[in-house]
């Protein structure tokens, strides 16, 4: 591996900053399901709308985001993401209907967008060489997960000093402090001449008329399912159909007593699996071929999810089931991004990507929404459980057809573009 130049550097430290901050307070959300259902008497379907609707306006949002920093500036989406996210989040502190909470969460939701993966890989991509690429793609995910580990239990730990409002209020001032690091982020090179030159019309059409592309879409749905998912419901899950912790076991001497804190720490435990596994599928994408890696990683999942809804629920099978899911949480992520940049070049692969993570978003939101709305109808999530099996096993079968080579080094049916051949970048093509 080629040694790391500042510029990389001082992008991947500050991206991976942001989005651990980012994603540290979107991972929170779980935690506030019961108290804010609670508070209001609402239906768990109607927060849970709104943590939906967050991830659905994430997804549209992504896209934009990613055409804003291509043409604006990278520094000026991130602006706009920062403030749109606090924002969001200081209206959502002074709601109290669930209409207020599902308009604000479109607000939320494009921050998210303007502060998370699409925009930050997109620029750490570009500031990476050939050979780093998917590590460092792989770091500023796992980055991620840093804030998974602190933000449910610190949200947690501000519900019993605070209020939700105030600690939706310290969310946004977290999310406006980080505007004092942004400028350290050297903005990156736009990828090579030849990509620059080439029209964002140009790429998206090509993309958007390969199979590939389609298969990667519809692939990344799961993804967004499951996460989504647990990330919402775990929680509660956890709080209402966990075992008891047993007094005086370890789990009790560490202060985790109740099932309500062991959900809490079970998305931390989560994050802290993720950062490995990550990093991980960032060190194999760099020597296998990734749409392989992809479809190992959505059958691993379908396997844990099935074994552990077939098994009693005990702390000990949500701590085993926590770090195995982790293992896998986001490493698609810089699979997914690495497999997009390798296939279609760098200079509009925050667009590319964010179109992708459109399909990854549509997921979040049925996943979320479907777990609040049969957990009313048939109160509890064992069907929305197996429904994510479902959708695991459909993205395990549809990235083996992906055809991963630079698109421009085959010829691709399309109604108006007969591509041109031009070198890999840097690495040989799989087939």
């Amino acid at each position: 591996m080629t040694k790391s130049t500042p510029l990389m550097t001082s992008v991947l430290i500050v991206g991976c900053i942001i989005t651990s901050v980012s994603f540290g307070i979107r991972a929170s959300f779980g935690v506030f399901q019961i108290p804010i259902s609670e508070e209001f008497g609402w239906l768990r379907v109607e927060f849970s709308l709104a943590i939906a609707i967050q991830n659905l306006a994430w997804g549209i949002g992504q896209p934009i985001f990613g055409a804003i920093a291509e043409k604006m500036g990278d520094r000026r989406a991130i602006i706009m993401g920062m403030l749109i996210y606090a924002l969001g989040m200081m209206l959502t502190a002074q709601s109290t209907t669930p209409f207020e909470h599902w308009a604000y969460a479109w607000l939320v939701g494009f921050g998210i967008a303007g502060t998370g993966f699409g925009v930050i890989l997109a620029v750490v991509g570009r500031a990476s060489s050939d050979e780093n690429r998917s590590m460092s793609l792989a770091i500023a995910s796992a980055a991620g997960s840093i804030g998974q580990i602190v933000g449910p239990p610190g949200a947690e730990y501000l519900l019993s000093l605070v209020n939700w409002q105030v600690t939706f209020l310290i969310f946004a001032g977290l999310m406006i402090a980080m505007l004092a690091i942004l400028p350290f982020m050297h903005v990156a090179p736009m990828a090579s001449k030849s990509e620059i030159e080439k029209s964002m019309r140009h790429i998206l059409v090509k993309a958007f008329c390969d199979p590939s592309y389609t298969f990667i879409f519809l692939g990344f749905f799961s993804c967004g399912y499951q996460i989504a998912f647990i990330t919402a419901h775990f929680p509660a899950f956890v709080a209402e159909l966990c075992g008891p912790i047993a007094p005086g076991g370890f789990l009790d001497t560490i202060g985790i007593s109740s099932t309500t804190a062991l959900g809490a720490w079970a998305v931390s435990v989560i994050g802290l699996a993720n950062i490995a596994g990550t990093l991980l599928a960032g060190w194999l994408g760099q020597r296998f071929t990734k749409k392989y890696l992809l479809a190992g990683i959505y059958a691993a999942r379908t396997l844990i999810a099935t074994v552990f809804i077939l098994m009693p629920i005990t702390p000990t099978s949500v701590l085993i089931f926590s770090a195995a899911m982790g293992m896998l949480w986001l490493a698609t992520i810089p699979l997914t991004s690495g497999l997009i940049a390798y296939i279609y070049g760098l200079r509009y692969m925050g667009t590319l990507y964010g179109f992708v993570f459109l399909s990854h978003q549509l997921g979040s939101f049925l996943g979320v929404w479907l777990g609040g709305e049969l957990y009313d109808l048939y109160s509890g999530y064992t069907l929305v459980w197996w429904v994510g099996v479902g959708v695991g096993a459909f993205s395990t079968l549809i990235h083996l057809p992906i055809r991963e080579r630079p698109l421009t080094a085959t010829t691709v049916w399309s109604p108006v573009i007969r591509t041109e051949s031009r070198p890999a970048l840097g690495v040989r093509a799989h087939r």
